[in-house]
């Protein structure tokens, strides 16, 4: 049995692909295993597991039968959040936010979560909570 990974469901396929093509690789080491930017699926893995897959939300939607649900409330608080370790916080906020990041609040101290800890918040393309954090 494979570990459990997180699997986007996004309607900004090639987006989210950019963005993602642009920064899992420099911050995770993860590389591109199947799909590109056309879509309707792909993966990035580490050592063989996959670390993220994309998927077009109306191709899910299609095969569940459900397409004609709504995508989603808006505005709603987030139910779940990408969470990438990296080595400097700052460095990789950065190059989340060239490649397309939304920033949500910058990098900060969180010593009350954690000692040493350090994290920023952003939105991928897609408008998916992202957590970037590293220990001193």
């Amino acid at each position: 049995m494979d570990v459990p990974y997180p699997r986007l469901l996004v309607t900004r396929f090639a987006d989210c692909f950019r963005f993602y093509a642009s920064v899992l690789p420099p911050l995770t080491g993860a590389d591109l295993d199947k799909g590109g930017p056309e879509g309707p699926y792909a993966n990035w893995e580490v050592g063989g597991r996959a670390v993220l897959v994309l998927f077009d939300r109306a191709a899910m939607a299609s095969v569940l039968g459900t397409g004609d649900l709504p995508a989603r409330p808006a505005p709603a608080q987030d139910a779940a959040m990408l969470v990438l370790r990296v080595t400097d916080v700052d460095e990789a906020l950065a190059r989340c936010l060239e490649a397309g990041g939304v920033p949500m609040l910058g990098a900060v101290d969180r010593p009350e979560w954690g000692p040493g800890l350090r994290t920023a918040h952003l939105r991928d393309p897609e408008g998916y909570l992202i957590e970037l954090q590293s220990y001193s």
